[in-house]
């Protein structure tokens, strides 16, 4: 990854609100973040955290209504996709973007092949020939380590495995060869031998293609090895964003903090119960106010109930929305 290079994507204060019967859900609030060539960022945090609703407000994937992308810019190939057409939009998705779902089960179409659905991408984005598509469609099966690939591409997605199902699902997102690829959770349904394998071919796939990633998942593990960066979220929000060593080794959120803690070790006594983050997480039914983890935060104090803070500064590509400061042990000057 080139130091200095202009970001590939660029997100800043977007926002992303779901009208409910019961009133509105302030699900994405104020999120920025870049993407430089190359890279993967990781995005960490508790289902409902707003991760995955985060991704595809960026990409148009959400039904409207509900969903309702309120504020904010998605630079990307010197356009805004939240204020393009939808031809131009459908041009980006799944060309210039690729984004592998989270179940592949459900995402892959039980009543075509697996060849079909690969090749669909091809001949829309890139106007191949049938043949061409065929060829192409065989490559890339090989490319994710499917065996026989030529054969399989005539198979059902009820024919393969579920980790041969996540596989397929990212040849479709590498299909148009692809600047940014958004992984949502694409090992979660999977074992952990899949897992590996998985993580494993996303770290070629990344060296040998040269693009960036964005990998979404509730699992430090996971983003330690594979991450240059990690931005944590919580309550819709991007609570602690930093380079992935400085956040293990100099975490400064107490939701970061808090998170550490649950990983589980192979040290330690073998009765001692597991570390867990006590209480609930926010039910955003309005602009958050106030800072949306006091409720369960050990260091909150009088100022946490009266102003959501803003992200602080702290050096080295590390920024923090908390007006603890962890590294001093005392509230930050107001």
């Amino acid at each position: 990854m080139p130091d200095g290079a202009l970001p590939v994507l660029d997100v800043r204060d977007l926002k992303t609100v779901f009208k409910t019967r019961s009133g509105e859900v302030h699900a994405v609030n104020d999120v920025s973040f870049s993407l430089r060539p190359g890279e993967l960022l990781g995005v960490v945090g508790e289902s409902g955290s707003g991760k995955s609703v985060t991704m595809m407000s960026l990409l148009g994937l959400l039904p409207s209504p509900p969903a309702d992308v309120r504020n904010g810019s998605v630079m990307f190939d010197d356009k805004d996709l939240l204020n393009v057409d939808a031809e131009t939009l459908r041009k980006v998705r799944g060309g210039k973007i690729g984004f592998v779902f989270q179940d592949p089960m459900t995402s892959l179409n039980p009543v075509f092949t697996v060849g079909i659905q690969i090749m669909e991408p091809l001949r829309k984005h890139m106007s191949m020939s049938k043949k061409q598509a065929a060829v192409r469609s065989q490559e890339l099966l090989e490319l994710v380590g499917i065996p026989d690939a030529k054969r399989r591409l005539d198979d059902y997605p009820h024919q393969f495995s579920g980790g041969m199902r996540q596989r397929v699902m990212i040849a479709i997102a590498l299909a148009c060869d692809p600047q940014v690829l958004i992984a949502d959770e694409p090992t979660t349904a999977l074992d952990v031998t899949i897992q590996a394998q998985i993580l494993e071919l996303m770290k070629e796939l990344r060296t040998k293609l040269g693009m960036a990633v964005i990998w979404i998942t509730h699992d430090l593990g996971v983003i330690a090895g594979i991450a240059d960066r990690v931005m944590v979220m919580y309550g819709g929000q991007v609570v602690e964003h930093a380079p992935v060593a400085n956040l293990f080794n100099d975490p400064q959120h107490p939701y970061t903090r808090a998170l550490l803690k649950t990983i589980p070790t192979i040290h330690g006594e073998r009765a001692a119960r597991l570390t867990v983050i006590e209480g609930q997480p926010p039910i955003m039914t309005a602009a958050p106010a106030s800072c949306p983890f006091r409720d369960r935060c050990d260091v909150a104090f009088d100022r946490c109930e009266n102003e959501n803070p803003q992200r602080y500064d702290l050096g080295a590509g590390h920024d923090a929305a908390c007006f603890y400061n962890a590294r001093t042990g005392a509230p930050r000057d107001a």
